[in-house]
């Protein structure tokens, strides 16, 4: 019984419950809804999204009905997961440009169909006082603080408020309200999904099969991807910085990523094993999977492209071809380290810009400068800015 279709869905899952749950669901004999929750909290995916975008794409091919749950009403309580503390509730202009921007992103690699998309305040927005009283008591108190996040913040004395167990039932509901077969996600919403399986199973409905995928690590190779850690590979990032970022990774990555984010099948990951084990060049491989995961998210041949400039920066020690030039208003001057590769769009923040500055990842004209209090004055001759091992700019002089 749809013996490949199994095999394939299965294969790079961390974890299925029930374990022969893909199999129960195929056995109803037609399209299956499969759901993906997620907060539009930051608008820019990376390739650690990407894990979970490509097993719906599969589930897509199948024939079966993707509906990308966009948690809008959600966002504004705050999603506690994997956090020690309470996350700031977004208001609704906020997740609505965020989200507007993740769409733009996801339909890149899943077939845009009516009524993919959906906000969950289509229907936790409807629910009146009554209702989620009703919700809520559908489960205890007890129940709801066996989440990990929250056992640590006990632990620490950290405060838990009301609303953020309300989440919990909130995105719960989301899989009642499209009546989920399969819910996807990554292993830190276990739990959220584990209690979106009880809410359909105590209002008389078949429960979810669960399907977590692994958590990518960033490009430091030490913890998962994370824009305010500043290690992702970001899928709106250009061809040249995609393919330079994933020559970063330590070796000890290689074949994760070629699982995971290349989606290279069994018998040509057991290959790339192989070769590396024969003593093949880390490199090489690394190279091969940079032209992958290049071509993926822009189009063939781009990596062939981007590689050929890598190895004419990194290899020849030349500078890039493309370096854009940008010039600063006379009343600009003079202007902190930090505030200009902020306002030249190097980096994403403030925050992150100091963070470079400090680990001496930011060069004006080949000159380190790791002060982050360090003034720029205006300059009488172009500058050449480096941020990273890739970022460059050109500022003009007046």
């Amino acid at each position: 019984m749809h013996k490949k279709q199994i095999e394939e869905l299965k294969y790079g899952c961390e974890e299925i419950i029930p374990a022969d749950g893909i199999e129960e669901k195929l056995a109803l004999n037609r399209p299956l809804i499969v759901k993906l929750g997620a907060d539009p909290t930051a608008p820019h995916l990376h390739l650690g999204h990407a894990v979970v975008l490509r097993k719906l794409q599969q589930f897509q091919e199948y024939g079966h009905k993707v509906i990308f749950v966009v948690g809008d009403y959600t966002a504004m309580i705050g999603d506690p997961s994997g956090r020690n503390e309470t996350r700031k509730p977004l208001t609704e202009e906020e997740v609505r440009d965020s989200a507007r921007t993740y769409m733009d992103q996801v339909i890149r690699i899943l077939k845009p169909v009516k009524g993919m998309i959906r906000f969950n305040s289509e229907w936790c927005g409807e629910l009146g006082a009554k209702d989620i009283i009703k919700l809520m008591a559908k489960f205890t108190v007890a129940r709801i603080l066996e989440r990990d996040d929250f056992t640590n913040r006990m632990r620490e004395q950290e405060p838990i408020y009301l609303h953020e167990m309300l989440y919990v039932v909130a995105q719960a509901f989301d899989s009642v309200a499209i009546k989920a077969d399969i819910e996807i996600g990554g292993t830190d919403q276990k739990f959220n999904f584990l209690a979106a399986r009880d809410l359909q199973r105590e209002m008389g409905m078949k429960p979810q099969t669960i399907i977590t995928m692994p958590i990518l690590p960033g490009t430091d190779g030490k913890i998962k991807m994370s824009k305010s850690i500043g290690n992702t590979v970001d899928l709106l990032d250009p061809p040249n910085e995609m393919f330079g970022k994933l020559m970063s990774i330590p070796d000890e990555l290689i074949l994760t990523y070629l699982k995971y984010a290349a989606n290279t099948p069994p018998e040509r990951l057991k290959k790339y094993d192989n070769d590396l084990k024969d003593g093949v060049n880390p490199r090489d491989v690394k190279l091969e999977l940079a032209n992958i995961i290049t071509d993926i998210w822009h189009e063939n041949g781009a990596g062939k492209k981007a590689q050929q400039e890598f190895l004419n920066v990194f290899s020849k020690n030349k500078l890039p071809k493309d370096i854009k030039t940008k010039k600063l208003s006379t009343d600009s001057y003079p202007i902190n380290i930090a505030d200009l590769i902020t306002t030249l769009g190097m980096c994403e923040s403030k925050s992150e810009a100091r963070r470079l500055i400090k680990s001496g990842a930011v060069k004006l004209d080949n000159e380190q400068i790791t002060d982050i209090k360090h003034t720029v004055a205006k300059p009488k001759e172009n500058v050449l800015i480096k941020v990273g091992k890739r970022r460059y700019i050109r500022l003009v002089a007046e």
